[in-house]
């Protein structure tokens, strides 16, 4: 499976470490993508599905830090030009 583009849905499961019954669930709600070329049988590309994994992740607290360091040096830097200006 590991050189495989196209995977079964089986395969697909295994992959997700998912239940065959939920991987359907998964796509008739259209949250997994996939393709029915021939309107029945459901194929997967694995890349897409290691995206997916991998969407929507979760910032370390490290990361949230560091965004709320440059975000008071930004706000602080344009707050004393607004003042200077007035």
């Amino acid at each position: 499976m590991n050189n495989k583009r196209v995977l079964n849905i089986s395969e697909a499961s295994e992959l997700l470490g998912f239940e065959v019954s939920y991987i359907y669930k998964l796509t008739s709600a259209k949250i997994l993508p996939h393709s029915k070329p021939n309107g029945k049988t459901i194929f997967f590309d694995k890349e897409k599905l290691e995206d997916w994994m991998l969407s929507n992740p979760s910032s370390t607290l490290s990361d949230k830090k560091i965004i709320a360091s440059n975000y008071v040096a930004t706000n602080s830097v344009i707050n004393r030009r607004k003042k200077k200006n007035n």
